[in-house]
């Protein structure tokens, strides 16, 4: 039977159906800060697409057009301006990714992406609109933490973090490729070619993941996380994407519960 073209722009413009939040599971809506580079454009894909959340909301740092269903942009105020006076945005849940944007696309330039220096700001900034659930993918340099300190809260700024109070923090420690050097002289590039045998020294459960697996990670443990502070160490992201979807949230059902 053929197809009426009238018919497919009518259903394409109705309203998406609400479906009835169920006993127990609330809508909320999601807050993004940083939904830039291949790990914050996976984070907003999955987590926008994933129909938990009655909206998902995006900081930006230039107004745009609005393009996907149930994702709403929300302009922030100049970079120098004082978090103080940042709008209130109501949110439920927030993600906070530090991942830079990609210069080739042009969507990212217009997203409003933090740094980790702004991390016990933008952290109160959220605790005030009302957040009570905050997820945090901390890029982590491998050799830079101590084993005890990776596990837990590593800095002062995660510290000021978890005294805010919220109900549910989640701080994910996902390892981040070296950075590449800029070419210099001869001597140089020879120094940096000698030093570049530490790269194969750093354990493979060290080793960086797809932006995918860290996704997904996020995903479950903003599903699965009881109340309280919970941080996830690189070594763990790792061994989660070592398997299927289903042996990956068993992997954080264990590290929520307190298992090996």
């Amino acid at each position: 039977m053929a197809i009426d073209p009238i018919q497919v722009l009518q259903a394409a413009q109705r309203p998406p159906v609400r479906v009835p939040a169920q006993a127990g599971r609330p809508e909320t809506t999601l807050l993004i800060a940083g939904a830039t580079g291949a790990l914050g454009n996976e984070l907003l894909r999955r987590l926008a697409g994933s129909h938990r959340y009655a909206q998902a909301r995006v900081l930006a740092r230039e107004p745009m057009q609005d393009g996907l269903r149930g994702v709403q942009s929300v302009l922030m105020p100049p970079d120098d301006a004082d978090p103080r006076s940042w709008p209130r945005v109501q949110a439920d849940a927030a993600l906070v990714s530090f991942d830079p944007p990609r210069l080739y696309h042009d969507r990212e330039r217009a997203l409003w992406a933090p740094t980790p220096e702004q991390l016990p700001q933008i952290a109160a900034w959220l605790h005030d609109c009302g957040v009570r659930t905050l997820a945090v993918v901390q890029p982590h340099a491998q050799g830079r933490l101590p084993e005890a300190l990776k596990r837990g809260l590593a800095s002062m700024d995660e510290q000021a973090v978890a005294a805010l109070g919220f109900e549910r923090l989640i701080l994910v420690r996902s390892a981040q490729k070296p950075a590449q050097g800029v070419r210099g002289s001869l001597p140089q590039r020879v120094a940096e070619w000698m030093l570049s045998i530490a790269r194969f020294m750093v354990p493979a459960s060290e080793q960086p993941v797809r932006a995918a697996v860290v996704a997904q990670f996020v995903d479950a443990a903003l599903r699965l996380a009881p109340p309280g502070t919970h941080v996830a160490a690189p070594e763990l992201v790792w061994r989660a994407a070592q398997g299927n979807a289903e042996a990956a949230e068993a992997t954080v059902r264990q590290w929520l519960q307190g298992l090996p």
